[in-house]
């Protein structure tokens, strides 16, 4: 492959093209369950400095981990945000909650046609009112439930009896009881996420324990938004509009973040809490932040992270972590390994 392309009459780097990030996966490599036990998955361990890989597993993890290093986790809880409802005129309609608005509105996807002012009616008594359609292709909508208007908490108790489990589009399949806890981490704490931060699926109460014994451990929070899941549209990734998602930094986590220790980021999710952090000073609030080969991080010194979809916006932040090329032949030996993709798939540890 040249190491250049020429668009349009200039020449742009192969890392800045988002068809550098394309790669064919063998459907029967998607995992549609995680591993069971969850440290039984596959890792794969790659060292920077010595340019190696090793193949072993989850329950060996710590082991990698180098000295000196404080470890972050984030700490949000995936919602049971899908919906299924029917219209007034009995068109049946899926939403998808994607995130609250002020004044007790929400961001959500509809699947479905639907105009401003249609209600949706959804089990338990509660009802869905269209407020407005947007151009991405979302929409705004209200919950109420015997005439007044759902909080947020209000909605997220509602969607514990009506709601199902949000799994990624590229798992097909219906959720059940298992997704209950299979997609939710061991420290889920505030609800909030449309999406589980998957890298840390793999964690067990024994592997935490030992995590909290030997390192420093701190939590931020990130909700992750349904905008993880989209692929770069745009023929160049300077091109793409990051979505934005909520985050917050607590004291305890800013203090190890202000040191000089190196990081260990367990997640995507939690790099870009860190490194916008680490850029804009601001410990709350929208993080918009995209990383990738000409956006290095700054603030995170080591990366343990699942394996992406391509043309993501995740795989480029791990090519920002060991170069576009490297990344790509990562995951080509990954899959000649056969190890599992994406959210309920096999890990990797970048040091």
């Amino acid at each position: 492959m040249n190491p250049d392309a020429s668009t349009g009459g200039s020449t742009i780097p192969q890392e800045l093209l988002t068809s550098s990030y394309d790669y064919t996966l063998p459907e029967d490599l998607i995992a549609l369950r995680p591993a069971s036990p969850p440290d039984s998955a596959k890792l794969l361990v790659y060292d920077r400095k010595s340019d190696s890989i090793v193949h072993t597993s989850f329950s060996k993890f710590i082991d990698y981990i180098p000295e000196n290093c404080a470890i972050f986790l984030n700490d949000t809880r995936v919602v049971k945000a899908r919906m299924f409802g029917f219209k007034e005129s009995g068109g049946r309609v899926e939403i998808l909650l994607n995130r609250p608005l002020p004044d007790d509105r929400y961001s959500v996807m509809i699947r479905g046609r639907v105009r401003e002012g249609s209600l949706i009616l959804l089990d338990g008594g509660v009802t869905a009112t269209v407020l407005s359609l947007r151009e991405d292709g979302s929409r705004v909508v209200s919950f109420t439930k015997e005439g007044k208007s759902l909080t947020f908490d209000r909605l997220v108790e509602e969607l514990e009896s009506i709601g199902h489990v949000p799994l990624p589009p590229y798992i097909r399949r219906d959720d059940d009881e298992s997704d209950d806890m299979d997609y939710q981490t061991l420290f889920a704490r505030k609800a909030g996420a449309v999406a589980a931060p998957t890298a840390s699926l793999h964690f067990t109460p024994e592997i935490l324990d030992r995590l909290h014994r030997e390192y420093p451990v701190r939590t931020l929070t990130l909700h992750v938004g349904a905008g993880t899941f989209k692929p770069v549209e745009s023929e160049e990734i300077l091109e793409h509009r990051m979505h934005s998602e909520y985050f917050e930094i607590p004291d305890d986590a800013v203090e190890l973040l202000d040191s000089d220790i190196d990081i260990l980021a367990v997640g995507t999710t939690v790099t870009r809490s860190i490194e916008y952090y680490a850029r804009t000073g601001k410990r709350g609030g929208e993080c918009d932040i995209f990383i990738h080969p000409a956006n290095e991080p700054v603030r995170v010194s080591h990366l343990l992270t699942n394996f992406h979809l391509p043309k993501s916006t995740l795989l480029m932040l791990v090519s920002a972590f060991v170069g576009r090329e490297k990344a790509m032949e990562i995951y080509a030996e990954a899959i000649e390994k056969r190890y599992r993709f994406y959210s309920y798939g096999d890990a990797m540890l970048i040091i």
